[in-house]
């Protein structure tokens, strides 16, 4: 079983409090994650499941309840962003510039050579979708078609046309 938390008398009083005097349901729930585990002495698994919530949001509740109580101004949630990266933006359109310097004049922008220098700077394996991601998020088009075959000789298959020359 997971482990029971330590509630304060302090703590379950204020709640008790909260409960009687706020209509205020988000107030009222976040009391109720303080009021259910001291009353039933069960985990926070559990409380969630009474008030109808994940055990992390039950924690996250009780926390925002505690600041309430301490003074701290009431804080909006604020879980918008990016939580994860290998790099921050700035450090991504840094490694980005020297690919778009050569992209600029002319260059063809190879995946392959990106994901490698990428990988030498992050000092691990990623997928190839990591660095299209990238890309996508730095507004790169990552295929272009091209008009011919760079190998391709317009002489060579003009002599393999069906022409009258060449018996077709």
């Amino acid at each position: 079983m997971s482990k029971k938390v330590k509630l304060s008398a302090k703590d379950i009083e204020l709640a008790q409090e909260a409960v009687h005097k706020t209509k205020d349901p988000e107030v009222i729930r976040m009391a109720q994650t303080v009021i259910i585990p001291s009353v039933f002495d069960v985990p926070d698994e559990i409380t969630g499941r009474i008030i109808g919530r994940s055990r992390a949001t039950v924690v996250r509740l009780r926390k925002r309840f505690r600041s309430i109580c301490a003074g701290r101004s009431r804080q909006e949630r604020n879980w918008g962003g990016r939580r994860y990266g290998y790099m921050t933006i700035q450090q991504e359109r840094a490694f980005l510039a020297k690919f778009l310097d050569v992209a600029s004049h002319g260059g063809i922008l190879v995946v392959s050579e990106i994901k490698r220098a990428f990988e030498s700077i992050v000092g691990r394996k990623v997928a190839k979708t990591t660095i299209y991601r990238m890309l996508d998020r730095h507004n790169w088009r990552t295929i272009i078609p091209r008009p011919r075959h760079p190998k391709g000789s317009e002489e060579a298959q003009a002599g393999f046309k069906k022409t009258p020359q060449n018996g077709g």
